[in-house]
């Protein structure tokens, strides 16, 4: 029989305020936001006094004796020895009704909850102004629990009713509305089911349980685990990340403040750069147990170690939540063209930008002004490109690595390695194709669109047709007279005339822009060829032809056909983009662009895959016509992504091989040229969509191997395969996440189609 990692126990509801008051048992949430209603914590005394059950807690050891004291604590502050995983809200709720203690909301108020009970219809409601007023209640409960207060309370409610009714109550109904009274304050004797988690159970086997017994069957996450560590050995620790988020949420506190344009952060994601500052980690898999000071090879736990884990965490959690170093970053974000939130689509991609912001200031000397257009380059492309939107922490994990092995001070070569990094994804098939595809959208919130209006930004352009700077409109510290958004082109009355009314076609980015109209033309719905001579007759040509460069306007486009329009307008999109991006780049070196041997190196990624074979089975030494699948299924799930190379020839660990056996399965057309048709043949019959202008197949060379390699860029809509066992259609969708590749289905796809192309 497997050992038992739980006790079956109970408390009563005053022995459990008593254990919180005492600190035996910990409740970190009664100074953080609090989730539940009022109306919620009535209905949960509601349930009680009518004796209905309301749910087991479940608790955890913690693992600290006695008398432990946290860790950097100038008090003599006491770990508690059971921390509460399920339940945490309720208990909050009931603490604070039986404490008189105040609860924070989600705006940071700090507040009372306030509870009424009304005797004779023996109901509970929250305490407002009218029941303030109302002699028939006791409009607040906390009283019954108050030291000296039950008695006073009862006299005072008797009084106000016989003051309201106009004759004194008979003994016999104070006597029936007193025990209900009581049955009220008794409550503190109501007994709770308890399930105690041993110190045993690790972090993965209490998320397990909690799914089990949860009947909302949320997750814990690891930075819930690491979080409730905290709250265990470092209070004051855990505690500096929520005073640094309230900070950053309340506004009109005295500078300095953490508050900024761009990030409302929460606890857990400051732990996550923290730690990756400290320990060079983005998965939370193992931090958990190296902060609990447990060896990761022999599995002993000691409190020296744990002592000596902290410190780290605490070294980097003092960078992290240095107000300088925060705002210094986000100028480097501003620097990159974006003005607000409003332009950001992944807090992912500042949160990781600014712990490689923190890396390079701290471990590799650079100074602030050095990092600024380094960190916004970098910046720019990781929200571009989507880099930490799918798979965030194995994207992470990849690219500290990548810094990890550079000589520590060296800020040079920290600086070489991130534009390696970046031109890796920036590639000139990225500004020709990718980027033009992934402009194919109406979405308002898509990354490309967001980095069009930054590029706007950073040339200092102007609204088409007036003065007014980009920038001024999106910046969110100024206030235009009237509010400004993008607006159509191609008038919506225009195409419904050409039988256009898709509203996906109707709203496409490439037929909007940021437009200044004359008065006498807001209301006008003429067609492009009519309406734009008319309105740029009159002005200065050399104004109308830097607002026709900056807002992407192709050559005579007024005379051009709705979609040849949009498809030139999306091309040149992406050349502002580029040029807007290579202003951020300043005088440095010139560097090496990432070669395919340098791409293999580095191992699969989100960008990049590693197939054996096409035709020829490495293992069964012959032709196998299941291996193209593999093949198709690749290339599929980079259209649908970010795009990204598939190297045909190469390992899953990286060692090459060649494409040699599978040209020789080829026969006459055994020749690179043979087998660039063969892929070109076999994509084309296989996916739902030509691939002639998003996959380019080149040969390199590499230790005297030559391979295949098949470029692929992002799609502008859905592709979608033909299942394994072929078939007359292209049913499934294949998208890469991270280093894998993934069939989605119903709503999931359904979802992720909504999210990427809008």
């Amino acid at each position: 029989m497997p050992p038992t990692l739980y006790r079956d126990t109970g408390y009563t509801l005053r022995h459990l305020i008593e254990n919180i008051e005492g600190g035996r048992i910990g409740l970190p949430d009664i100074q953080r936001p609090f989730a539940w209603s009022a109306a919620k914590t009535r209905d949960l005394f509601d349930s009680m006094y009518r004796g209905y059950p309301i749910g087991t807690l479940m608790f955890w050891e913690t693992g600290a004796e006695v008398g432990t004291r946290q860790i950097g604590t100038e008090v003599d502050d006491r770990a508690p020895q059971l921390l509460v995983v399920d339940g945490q809200q309720r208990l909050t709720a009931l603490f604070a009704v039986l404490t008189g203690r105040k609860i924070v909301t989600k705006s940071f108020d700090e507040i009372n909850i306030r509870v009424a009970f009304h005797p004779e219809d023996q109901t509970f409601e929250v305490t407002d102004a009218a029941i303030e007023r109302d002699a028939h209640f006791i409009p607040d409960i906390t009283a019954l629990w108050a030291q000296g207060g039950y008695k006073p309370t009862v006299r005072r409610f008797f009084q106000r009713l016989e003051e309201g009714g106009g004759q004194p109550l008979s003994d016999t109904v104070k006597d029936e509305l007193e025990e209900r009274i009581d049955r009220v304050r008794d409550l503190h004797e109501f007994r709770f089911q308890v399930v105690e988690l041993g110190a045993s159970a690790d972090e993965e086997q209490v998320a397990d349980i909690f799914v089990r017994i949860n009947s909302d069957g949320v997750k814990l996450n690891q930075s819930d685990f690491i979080l409730t560590l905290m709250s265990v050995h470092w209070e004051k620790g855990r505690r500096q990340l929520e005073d640094f988020s309230r900070g950053a949420v309340i506004a009109g506190l005295p500078d300095p403040s953490p508050r900024n344009a761009f990030l409302n952060p929460s606890p857990d994601q400051l732990l996550r750069v923290a730690v990756a500052v400290a320990f060079r980690r983005a998965r939370l898999q193992h931090v958990y147990s190296i902060l609990r000071g447990k060896d990761l090879a022999t599995g002993k736990v000691t409190a020296a170690r744990r002592q000596e884990q902290f410190d780290r965490l605490a070294q980097a959690h003092t960078k992290v939540l240095d107000l300088t170093s925060w705002h210094e970053f986000f100028q480097c974000v501003r620097a990159a063209g974006f003005r607000s939130r409003k332009m950001i689509t992944s807090d992912s991609a500042l949160l990781y930008s600014y712990t490689i912001w923190l890396i390079g200031h701290h471990d590799f000397g650079l100074t602030a002004d050095e990092l600024r257009p380094m960190i916004g380059r970098w910046f720019f492309m990781a929200h571009t490109t989507g880099r930490y939107s799918n798979s965030p922490e194995s994207q992470m994990e990849f690219d500290l690595g990548r810094i990890g092995s550079l000589p520590p001070g060296d800020g040079r070569a920290f600086t070489a390695e991130l534009d390696r990094i970046i031109t890796a994804n920036f590639t000139g098939d990225y500004w020709d194709i990718s980027l033009p595809n992934r402009l194919d959208t109406s979405s308002s919130r898509s990354p490309v669109l967001f980095a069009y209006q930054a590029a706007l930004n950073i040339l200092d352009a102007e609204m088409l047709l007036g003065d007014q700077r980009i920038r001024d409109l999106l910046d969110p510290s100024v206030k235009p007279a009237r509010a400004v958004d993008r607006d159509n082109l191609f008038h919506r009355k225009v195409l419904a005339r050409l039988g256009i009314t898709d509203r996906r076609q109707v709203n496409a980015i490439a037929n909007m822009a940021y437009v200044t109209w004359l008065a006498d033309e807001l209301s006008n719905s003429d067609a492009p060829h009519d309406y734009w001579p008319r309105i740029t007759n009159a002005m200065d040509p050399e104004v109308l032809g830097r607002q026709v460069r900056w807002h992407a306007l192709p050559v005579g486009w007024e005379q051009l056909d709705y979609f040849t329009f949009l498809e030139r307008r999306r091309q040149l999109i992406a050349k502002v983009v580029r040029e807007a991006f290579e202003t951020l780049t300043g005088e440095r070196p010139a560097y090496i662009p990432t070669t395919p041997a340098d791409m293999i190196a580095a191992g699969e990624s989100q960008g990049t895959e590693f197939k054996a074979s096409a035709r020829w089975n490495v293992h069964t030494r012959q032709a196998e016509k299941s291996l193209r699948h593999n093949i198709v299924k690749a290339v599929c799930g980079f259209l649908n992504g970010e795009g990204g190379n598939l190297y045909i020839g190469v390992a899953d660990d990286g060692t090459v091989l060649g494409i040699e056996n599978d040209l020789n399965t080829l026969e006459s057309q055994a020749s690179v040229d043979g087998y660039e048709l063969f892929v070109r043949q076999l994509l084309d019959s296989s996916l739902s969509t030509p691939t002639a202008t998003t996959v380019r197949i080149r040969f390199p060379e590499i230790s005297g191997n030559v391979v295949c390699q098949i470029s692929v860029a992002a799609a502008g809509r859905p592709v979608f395969a033909k299942p394994p066992k072929g078939g007359n259609g292209a049913t499934d969708f294949w998208v890469r996440v991270g280093n894998a590749t993934k069939q989605l289905h119903g709503d999931d796809l359904l979802r992720y189609q909504e999210e990427h192309w809008g």
